[in-house]
């Protein structure tokens, strides 16, 4: 918390001095975040700043096809947003939750990081959002985060019929899921989407398929799936940012080039127009541009390749070689023998591995993954 203005309260059930919290000590005066008891007498701040719904972006190309299908999350328990880095996961979501009135629904948002990969600090900020979106309601909820250990089940009953008594529709949105993967959160979030009452809607934002039950959700039609080949751009879409947002006035064929290159991966489109702006030979630029692009190699390394372990990069470059990937290919240029459980690991983890087929075998990298 180095920047922030903050203080404590020493006595166990000291009021928070804005009135607005209940069983909970004032953790930080930035935006009144709060800071709920760890039952051993410390505190846990609360960033207020996670709590926010981010404002739609100026100049968003419309992704009408898309605001559809998060529409139909109000008929299901569970609405899955999951795509690499840099595919607009965030930035749909915004759009979506902006273009209706306030008074259409209770949104209660959490974008998560590292620090909430165990149960304490997942559900204290899960229960805070909620607040946000039900102001005073959940006060029993606050009450057992303050136990230690955190009766989970207690807390997760207290929560859903807490849930169940509420007035209005109520969404709560994940955003950056993958960084949460402790087995204890995922065991909590499943028991909690099974009993989730049904005016009640989760929305996950992840770069990876989380560790839940969604085949079973799935075959009960209680699961709406927003994935890459979803949100990655159409040519009519890339045109629109190209020429309209970024300005860049390009040739249709420059476009249809570009958006083939990228395979409509967002960030790369926007990564190419900052090295196309001031060019005077766009067209040959196009027709080289690849993953060695200093804009997408920095990129990749930065979001993507440094957040995975050792045996994992290492694996990547070994079968990078290869046009097409399956398990026996795999274990032959990487000397292994587990080549087809880590494609579907790959897979899990959405590190722009495109499958080739319905049976799990066959796969390509992205091209300009590959090309890194």
């Amino acid at each position: 918390m180095t920047g922030l203005q903050t203080r404590w309260f020493t006595d166990e059930r000291a009021p928070c001095p804005t009135g607005r919290c209940t069983s909970v000590r004032c953790g930080t005066l930035f935006e009144h975040g709060c800071a709920l008891l760890n039952g051993d007498a410390m505190a846990r701040p609360v960033i207020a700043t996670k709590l926010y719904v981010p404002k739609p972006r100026r100049g968003l190309v419309a992704r009408l096809r898309l605001l559809e299908r998060l529409r139909r999350g109000a008929e299901v328990r569970l609405t899955l947003v999951s795509a690499p880095a840099g595919f607009g996961k965030t930035t749909l979501l915004a759009e979506w939750l902006g273009e209706s009135p306030d008074d259409e629904r209770s949104v209660a948002w959490l974008s998560l990081d590292p620090a909430d990969n165990e149960p304490a600090s997942f559900w204290t900020y899960v229960v805070t959002a909620l607040r946000t979106a039900v102001p005073g309601e959940f006060s029993s909820a606050l009450e057992l985060i303050a136990s230690s250990p955190l009766p989970t089940e207690h807390l997760l009953t207290t929560l859903l019929n807490e849930l169940a008594a509420a007035p209005v529709e109520v969404w709560l949105v994940l955003d950056d899921y993958h960084l949460v993967d402790h087995h204890d959160v995922s065991d909590g979030v499943a028991f909690f989407l099974e009993h989730l009452p049904p005016h009640v809607h989760v929305v996950l934002s992840t770069r990876a398929d989380p560790d839940l039950p969604l085949s079973r959700w799935r075959a009960r039609g209680e699961l709406v799936e927003v994935r890459a080949a979803d949100l990655r751009f159409t040519t009519d879409e890339a045109a629109a940012y190209l020429n309209e947002v970024a300005g860049l006035d390009l040739a249709s064929e420059d476009v249809a080039a570009l958006e083939e290159r990228t395979e409509g991966w967002i960030a790369a489109l926007q990564l190419a127009a900052l090295s196309i702006q001031g060019r005077q030979d766009v067209s040959s630029f196009i027709a080289r541009f690849a993953g060695d692009d200093r804009y997408i190699v920095d990129y990749l390394v930065e979001e993507v390749l440094a957040h995975q372990p050792d045996p994992v990069r290492s694996f990547l470059l070994q079968s990078a070689v290869l046009d097409r990937l399956t398990g026996p290919l795999c274990d032959a240029v990487t000397d292994r023998d587990d080549g087809s459980d880590i494609l579907m690991a790959l897979e899990r983890a959405n590190l722009f591995l495109v499958p080739l087929d319905d049976r799990r075998e066959w796969y390509r990298y992205h091209h300009l993954f590959a090309d890194v």
